[in-house]
């Protein structure tokens, strides 16, 4: 894993073996941030990464000058390795929490610009997650959701859903906040 574009573009990401997470893979990433890149200006933007796992979005992100990034998984390990990893390049913009994100969701009140979703792709309840996140008003005006799932499971039923990006076996959809 590697860091692509911003300020800490080339730092390669060492995890370490034992953490649960299956991270997205370079190709995937690279798609991802060509279409950000494209839609949004990053400097500024309040990012909420979800099952965070590496930090190798949440890191992403920071790299490239985004505000405040609100990182949370449940795995220790995993939040441990990325406020590490943020403190060891001076990352002073990126906040671990280790909490459920499912309770996280329920309980969360603020508002982001973009928040990305990256769960266990064997979860059942991943279409619960853009239910929550708009249910909850999650999303800023003009705000992006964008969840990575296996190319098999469809997310295109929800009322919010703008696209649906293919990368092998991985997809991304894309779901946007609707204004009047």
């Amino acid at each position: 894993m590697r860091i692509i574009g911003g300020r800490l573009k080339g730092l390669r990401l060492n995890p370490p073996a034992n953490l649960p997470v299956r991270p997205t893979t370079d190709l995937a990433k690279e798609a991802l941030f060509n279409i950000l890149n494209n839609q949004l200006d990053f400097e500024g933007l309040k990012i909420l990464d979800l099952f965070s796992g590496t930090g190798n979005i949440s890191m992403e992100f920071a790299s490239r000058g985004a505000a405040e990034i609100i990182s949370v998984d449940i795995h220790k390990g995993c939040v441990y390795y990325l406020k590490d990893i943020a403190k060891q390049h001076q990352v002073n913009t990126l906040t671990p929490f280790k909490a459920d994100v499912l309770k996280f969701l329920k309980e969360e009140t603020d508002t982001f610009d973009l928040i990305f979703a990256d769960p266990p792709y064997d979860m059942p309840q991943i279409p619960q997650i853009a239910e929550l996140v708009f249910d909850r008003n999650l999303l800023k005006p003009d705000g992006i959701l964008i969840i990575e799932h296996p190319s098999t499971k469809k997310l295109d039923s929800h009322p919010n859903f703008s696209e649906q990006r293919k990368y092998g076996s991985s997809s991304f959809s894309f779901f946007t906040l609707k204004t009047e």
